[in-house]
């Protein structure tokens, strides 16, 4: 309960809470209050996480008559995709032109086309269009579609875009539906192009525009890469959650293509065409987001792209989202942030990393302190060019010394432990001296002393120690035997002999095996800490973390 406007106490509810109460997604929720202009304002909570009172968001409810069992919105949704299966996108470019005059439209269903009348009596063709829109992106997010942004992208870039003045200019080159060129900036004032190869989603686009009354939006049919309808166009924002994962992207027919300026891209990086296609159309001062999959920005065949990108200062900011962001997949996905410069004096010198990869999906957008890197030119341009934000995002806020003094107490102790694991071990009898009675494992196995219950070979009586066991079929002549003559070594307990000895003698050996395969994992543990000591001290050394102490300046 909480006190609103200095009133009487009123019950809050979040967005989560209203979505349970109508019976639909949150993402519903979040359709609604972009939607409806009279959806219940915000009276507490904070930007990422509002709260409404409980009261008019009931009232509003009643009115629009949703949460009263399967709404029209609802069972229009189920009519278009009983009618159009997979295609719904078809679909619900059939009820826009419906509601827009009917041409176009004769293969629509009468059932469908009244329930879409009925709906824009209530309300407006707009909002049942949008509505569809939005049911098309949600059913996109869990059949794994490509072909529509999810409303988490959206936001994210909408986040990230600059502020636009009146008469600037936004570009997508591949915007589907036309959610994300829609989106971004002011809703008015801004001339808008975009172009989208799937005729179904280039004319809804089109279709959205048209009726939400965007006279300033233009959408054209065809690939960009290969039939670029916007040429002419110098856009001040250019925004693009282009496809993934394409390698016919016609590389073979524009390898002189003008759009390269960082390089061509190899067949397997289409996004770093989409990335160059969007820069190419970037008027001077303007801005480009791209999304991108999370492996481009490490990905070998894409490093002198990445690096001519870095060394001419166009790249300002790669932001990591969270998982599940996307629409199609679980994965992070980044943002790429490209400046055209206005003259060479306007090129960066450090791109801002931003790793939010920690927060939750819907989670804030605006990073904390220890998520941001500022990372000059010179230290991203070394052998990998690896622009992962999380690579540099911890390391600016790393404590090198505390780190280093850890690192260096344990390898220590670690050095005192093993020199006392390292067993003291007497003259035996000589090399080959046990090989003259020895019995096999599989034997063994035979009069139930042994079973394979895992990799490796378990006593199951008291005659037999595990630990001499164990030791004994690691040894060389038993390593050879699991070695073909190709040079392949595959373990093969059954196969290996072992010396015949009283369950005394057995458990000593075993004790002797034990400490030295003890000594071998405290080995590995030592030259693990030396590593990360080494690296630790070399790159804090370097960028000034960490300095000799005063005594050993002379």
């Amino acid at each position: 309960m909480a006190d609103v406007d200095g009133g009487s106490p009123e019950q809050l509810v979040s967005g989560s809470e209203i979505a349970r109460l109508a019976g639909v997604t949150r993402a519903a929720v979040s359709n609604w209050r972009r939607r409806y202009e009279d959806f219940p304002a915000p009276v507490g909570g904070g930007v990422n996480s509002p709260l409404f009172a409980f009261g008019e968001v009931q009232e509003w409810l009643e009115s629009q008559s949703k949460g009263q069992g399967v709404s029209d919105e609802v069972r229009l949704w189920q009519a278009v995709r009983g009618a159009y299966g997979e295609d719904a996108v078809a679909g619900v470019v059939d009820v826009a032109l419906w509601l827009v005059g009917g041409e176009g439209a004769s293969g629509l269903p009468g059932d469908v086309g009244r329930l879409a009348e009925g709906l824009a009596r209530d309300g407006s063709a707009a909002a049942v269009v949008e509505a569809l829109a939005f049911r098309v992106a949600e059913s996109g997010g869990r059949s794994g579609s490509d072909r529509v942004t999810s409303e988490r992208i959206v936001r994210a870039l909408r986040h990230l875009a600059p502020p636009l003045d009146e008469g600037s200019t936004v570009l997508d080159p591949a915007c589907g539906i036309g959610t994300l060129l829609l989106s971004v900036g002011p809703r008015h004032g801004v001339k808008r192009f975009g172009q989208e190869r799937e005729p179904h989603s280039a004319r809804l686009a089109q279709l959205r525009a048209e009726l939400g009354g965007r006279g300033d939006v233009v959408v054209a049919e065809g690939d960009s890469l290969c039939g670029d309808q916007w040429s002419e166009v110098r856009a001040d924002l250019v925004v693009c959650d282009p496809p993934v994962g394409v390698t016919e992207w016609g590389r073979e027919n524009l390898l002189l293509d003008a759009r390269w300026e960082f390089g061509t891209p190899p067949k397997a990086e289409g996004e770093l065409a989409w990335l160059q296609h969007a820069y190419a159309h970037t008027a001077p001062g303007g801005r480009v987001l791209v999304v991108m999959p999370a492996s481009v920005a490490y990905r070998k065949a894409g490093r002198r792209i990445r690096a001519e990108i870095v060394r001419r200062g166009v790249l300002t900011r790669v932001v990591a989202l969270p998982a599940g962001v996307a629409a199609s997949h679980a994965l992070p996905v980044h943002v790429w942030e490209l400046t055209r410069p206005r003259d060479v004096s306007g090129a960066a010198s450090a791109v801002r990393l931003v790793d939010l990869t920690g927060n939750e999906p819907d989670g804030p957008l605006e990073p904390a302190p220890h998520q941001v890197a500022d990372v000059s030119l010179v230290d991203l341009l070394d052998d990998a060019v690896d622009l992962t934000p999380g690579r540099y995002a911890m390391a600016s806020h790393r404590d090198y010394l505390a780190e280093y003094v850890s690192l260096r107490a344990r390898l220590e102790g670690q050095l005192e432990r093993l020199a006392e694991l390292l067993p003291a071990l007497a003259e035996g009898a000589g090399p080959g001296s046990l090989e003259a009675s020895t019995v096999s494992v599989s034997e063994l196995a035979r009069a139930g002393l042994v079973e394979f219950g895992d990799a490796e070979p378990v006593s199951v009586s008291d005659q037999l120690d595990t630990d001499y066991l164990r030791g004994f079929l690691h040894n060389a002549a038993n390593t050879r035997r699991s070695t073909s003559a190709t040079g392949t070594y595959r373990f093969d307990g059954r196969g290996g002999r072992v010396p015949k000895m009283d369950v005394a003698a057995q458990r000593r050996y075993g004790r002797a095996f034990n400490a030295v395969q003890e000594f071998e994992r405290g080995m590995r543990e030592v030259a693990d800490l030396g590593r990360r000591a080494v690296e630790l001290a070399r790159d804090g050394l370097g960028n000034g973390a960490l300095a000799p102490p005063a005594d050993q300046d002379g």
